[in-house]
Formats: C-alpha cells, sequence, structure tokens
C-alpha cells in the first residue's frame, strides 16, 4: 500500500510505492558513455595541467599532485559585479551571475571514483573541499558555495576522469532555504541531530554509524536508495567542522556508494553537499544527500515537485547492510 511521508528538510510531500517496483526494467544501470569523443587527452590527467586553466590549490607532494583545484573552463558563475536586480518587463528579472566555478579533481587517476578511493585520498578530498569553501566564504560577494559531484553521463557528468564542482554563489537557493525552514520549523533541538539518533535507536533505515557519521535511507527518501550522511557532531558550516569529522563524513561516502555498487551494479549518481549559507547563525547541520539515478523523473513529477519511490527506504537499507554483512563474512 501507498504511502505519503513528509519531508521535513523540505516540508515536500514524497510518495513510496513500493508496488511499482514490480514494473518491467524498474532500475537503471548507467547506458551513455560520459564523453562521446574521448580522442583528446584527458584535462585532468597528470601531465596534461596546460588543458586547463592555472590551478587554484594543489594538494600531495609538491611536484607529484593527488588533488588538484582548477577554474572550470565553462563557469556558470564568474565575475565580481555586485548583484543588482534590474527590471527589464513587467515579470523579467536579472542581475549577473557574479561568483566562481572550480573543478576539485580528486585524484590523478582517470578511473578511479569515490568509492574507490583510499583513507589518505579521501582525506585530502575533504580537506581540499574545506580549504575551497573558507575561500568563497571570505570572498565579498558570496553568499553560498555549493559542493557537488556528478558520477556518469545520466548524472550531469561531462568529463570521465571523476572529479568535484564547488559553485560559490551570490545568493542562497531555494532549496537551501527551504531546509532552513526546516530547521526553523523543528521544535525540538536540531532536527538532523534528533533524526541521526532516532534511526540508529531503531536501526530500519540505518546503513553505518560510527562516532562521527551516521549514515542512512531516510525516512523520507524520494528517490530509490536515497542515501543521507550526517555528522555527528552538530556544526552548521561544513568548513567549520574539524578536520577529523570531514574525514570521517568522506569515509562514509565512499563506503556508501560502495555498497550502492555492490547492490545495484554501477550506477550513476550525485553526491550533494549542503551547509549553511555563509553569515547566517540560524539553526542547521551540514549533511550531505547521495541521488542515485536509478530511476526517471517524469510527468507528474516535474509537474508537482512530489518525488515517487518505489523502494521503501527500510528495505533499501535492509538490502545495503544485508551486502556489507555478506562482504564482511566473504
Amino acid at each position: 500500500m501507498s504511502q505519503l511521508r513528509l519531508d521535513p528538510l523540505t516540508g515536500r510531500w514524497v510518495v513510496i510505492t513500493p508496488a511499482r517496483s514490480e514494473r518491467p526494467q524498474a532500475f537503471a544501470r548507467r547506458l551513455l558513455p560520459v564523453q562521446a569523443d574521448t580522442s583528446s587527452p584527458c584535462p585532468f590527467c597528470p601531465g596534461n595541467e596546460e588543458e586547463t586553466p592555472p590551478a587554484l590549490e594543489t594538494f600531495g607532494p609538491q611536484g607529484n599532485w593527488l588533488v588538484r583545484v582548477v577554474p572550470n573552463r565553462y563557469p556558470a558563475f564568474e565575475g565580481s559585479a555586485p548583484m543588482v536586480v534590474q527590471h527589464v518587463g513587467p515579470v523579467f528579472t536579472e542581475t549577473p551571475a557574479s561568483g566562481t566555478h572550480e573543478v576539485l579533481v580528486f585524484s590523478p587517476l582517470h578511473n578511479l571514483s569515490w568509492a574507490e578511493l583510499d583513507d589518505e585520498s579521501v582525506g585530502l578530498t575533504m580537506l581540499a573541499i574545506k580549504s575551497r569553501v573558507v575561500q568563497h566564504s571570505e570572498t565579498a560577494g558570496l553568499r553560498y558555495s555549493q559542493v557537488i559531484v556528478n558520477s556518469g553521463r545520466e548524472a550531469g557528468a561531462s568529463i570521465e576522469h571523476p572529479h568535484a564542482q564547488l559553485l560559490g554563489m551570490p545568493f542562497v537557493p531555494r532549496e537551501l532555504i527551504e531546509e532552513q525552514a526546516g530547521f526553523s520549523r523543528f521544535a525540538g533541538n536540531c532536527l538532523l541531530c534528533a533524526s541521526a539518533e532516532a534511526e540508529v535507536d531503531a536501526g530500519y533505515r540505518l546503513v553505518k554509524a560510527t562516532d562521527s557519521v551516521v549514515v542512512t535511507c531516510p525516512y523520507w527518501s524520494g528517490m530509490p536508495y536515497e542515501i543521507l550522511v550526517t555528522p555527528t557532531s552538530h556544526t552548521s558550516h561544513l568548513h567549520c567542522s574539524q578536520d577529523s569529522d570531514l574525514i570521517e563524513v568522506g569515509i562514509g561516502i565512499r563506503d556508501a556508494i560502495k555498497l550502492l555498487n555492490a547492490k545495484l551494479g554501477d550506477i550513476a549518481y550525485n553526491i550533494v553537499f549542503h551547509s549553511a549559507p555563509f553569515r547566517t547563525t540560524g539553526a542547521f547541520h551540514w549533511h550531505c544527500h547521495i541521488w542515485p539515478k536509478v530511476t526517471t523523473q517524469a510527468g507528474f513529477e516535474l509537474g508537482t515537485g512530489v518525488m515517487i519511490n518505489i523502494v521503501p527506504p527500510e528495505l533499501a537499507a535492509e538490502e545495503l547492510r544485508s551486502v556489507l554483512s555478506t562482504a564482511s563474512n566473504g
């Protein structure tokens, strides 16, 4: 029987309807190549550094980078023009898309995804993210930084070499405004602290838990095998977290993607970090979403904004724990 569940972070309803998972070809693996043309040198591989703009930062032994951050050659946000709104018609409003758009290459190895990073590489990647977000937070005019990883063409990747993107922008996007409102509506101490504690106690939707991080298939999952990674230390801003907590979150992400790949095969996915906007003091708890691209949003989802999830998160977490148990016993 279908259920409606409320996502307390955004205030939106999701539909949990397991019967629809019985449809033929309910889940999709990667079908499209990331790059149509692979004959050109990879701009993110060592030795091809001249194919990108000069690095903003590198991490690793001198002359032998392990993590590299460069400006995006095709930025969505660039420049430092102030965000001055212009009305150019009765309902038309515009302003310069100022800001910054960066690429973080988290391994010199061409085919090494986040799921295959060792602990040291995960740590360097997370510390590089922190360093860049600190830089953004100190830049006049920037109000928020969005960190994302698109893995697979279906998830939006256009270059095979695994990488993250960091977009510093002069406004706070709607999704963050809705999450901020969710924290404000919660009558307890902290929405995600309470959620993580309840999930650990119940165990139904728990994938992994350590002293530093809780990994769950959240109660309000809007898509199959959606994963929420929550640091146990209550911090609003990612860039204000302790390095050790950041690294544990990165390891939690890696281990979750490993389980998804073991269960579902080679799937596309998005990793999205949500942190409080800069210079805000309201209630928030930074966290990370992992959204596997195993189903397609159709007219209902696009027309209503209501997600339909054909795999209850309780079942998804049970299946992922089963993969973990099998691997441990093997």
